[in-house]
């Protein structure tokens, strides 16, 4: 009887091994999903921290553009209430570029991996077949900060908007 109950505990415990590592499997591997409509999509999660801290940011809203063009994509975006967030792209999509808002949405978080350039503004692209596959930390030109990537998803750093930023338009 005590080696049923044994057995009985091995077999329950490597059920919630089991379990444990294809939960890890599937938040660190992103694949091609299909969406309701029937196109396949991809999903990759977004990290955006401090320039200064690296602490994380909430932003009010991510402004995403792909491929080069000039439409804007909110709502590909999902923030979780813990401030997570998720974008769910076409599977065609080559590269992405992202920008945040802050102040109810009427003002935009200066990307560090611009804040050094004259045009501030400029879109950075970043290819997302390196997201999915090895993940992407953007430069952080507003302090010295140091993050490891993750398959799956893109870091970047921001900082608000100073008075000095409108002298340089």
């Amino acid at each position: 009887m005590p080696a049923i109950r044994a057995l009985a505990r091995l077999i329950i415990i490597a059920a919630f091994i089991a379990a444990f590592c294809m939960a890890l499997n599937a938040q660190t591997a992103p694949t091609g999903q299909t969406a309701s409509n029937g196109q396949t999509v991809l999903t990759i999660s977004i990290r955006m921290l401090d320039g200064k801290t690296g602490l994380p940011v909430k932003a009010s809203n991510y402004l995403v553009r792909v491929d080069h063009h000039d439409t804007y994509h909110p709502d590909w975006v999902s923030i979780n209430d813990d401030g997570t967030v998720i974008v769910t792209l076409p599977a065609d999509v080559k590269e992405i570029s992202l920008k945040a808002t802050y102040g109810m949405g009427m003002d935009m978080f200066v990307n560090c991996d611009a804040a050094k350039e004259s045009d501030k503004e400029r879109n950075i692209w970043y290819p997302i077949t390196t997201i999915l596959s090895t993940g992407i930390v953007a430069p952080d030109e507003c302090d010295k900060t140091a993050f490891k990537p993750k398959p799956g998803e893109f870091t970047f750093f921001v900082r608000k908007r100073a008075w000095h930023d409108s002298l340089d338009d």
